[in-house]
């Protein structure tokens, strides 16, 4: 991936160029994806939204997350071009460190960016996303970004992903179902956790009475801030660039992963 940072006459960089990247293949999500984060976007902002080349329909489960994390990191290294911040639009899905490690431009995972704006808002959060079989895996990854200690809960509301979109008014009932038992638990503010249910959070939050965060469009304003911050990822030790060697049957990336990257970034 060619990375660049144009600047403006003040310094900051014209225009943001964010690149989105769905965990998943399914177009019409990455399509929804996309609407949230330009809704949230500052004016001006270039937002591109992509999806794997291979992978899977949707992510439910740890063997599905690996798969999409392999495929999205070929997809990042093979990237062509130029982009200020990566965004990965998988809550709680695996590849956000590595991705980190293979790009220099900061890196906003929807996961940990919606949990620190709740954080923002109050001291303690509860989570609602889709099956049961992603709890635990959305646990660690609150927990690996420090993120988890004033989590009060993770609700599942039991639709799976594909079907979040099918029923519009079903969905929205299940999610506020799962956050009256959040609040009950003392969460004082409710994130979303999947990316399919971004640009919920408003009519949502009207119901519950307490913030609701779409984990998009928070990973979005994240992404501009950092970008307008001049900051980049750290490289000093534990998210230094991948180490040059042999990497079989990585496919047309395996070049960029084992040398040919950092002569891009130099």
């Amino acid at each position: 991936m060619t990375q660049h940072t144009p600047a403006g006459t003040d310094g900051v960089p014209h225009p943001i160029r964010v690149l989105i990247l769905n965990c998943n293949v399914t177009e019409s999500m990455t399509a929804a994806i996309a609407e949230s984060a330009r809704s949230a976007a500052s004016p001006g902002t270039a937002v591109t939204a992509i999806s794997p080349e291979w992978g899977v329909a949707s992510a439910e489960g740890y063997l599905d997350s690996f798969i999409a994390a392999t495929a999205m990191l070929e997809r990042l290294a093979t990237w062509p071009d130029e982009t200020d911040a990566v965004i990965l639009a998988g809550f709680g899905e695996h590849g956000r460190e590595a991705a980190r490690e293979l790009l220099e431009v900061p890196v906003v995972d929807i996961t940990d960016a919606a949990a620190h704006v709740a954080l923002m808002l109050a001291p303690r959060y509860g989570v609602v996303t889709t099956l049961s079989r992603s709890i635990v895996q959305i646990k660690d990854s609150l927990r690996a970004a420090g993120v988890a200690e004033h989590c009060v809960g993770v609700l599942a509301t039991g639709l799976p992903v594909l079907e979040v979109h099918a029923d519009e008014d079903r969905t929205r009932r299940a999610v506020v179902e799962r956050g009256r038992q959040l609040i009950e638990a003392g969460a004082e503010a409710l994130v979303l956790g999947c990316a399919g249910f971004a640009g919920r959070a408003t009519s949502i939050e009207e119901e519950l009475g307490i913030p609701v965060v779409d984990p998009v469009a928070a990973a979005m304003l994240f992404a501009e801030g950092l970008v307008r911050l001049g900051l980049r990822t750290s490289k000093i030790s534990t998210y230094a660039r991948p180490r040059p060697k042999a990497r079989p049957g990585w496919g047309p990336a395996v070049a960029l992963v084992a040398g040919a990257l950092d002569a891009k970034l130099a």
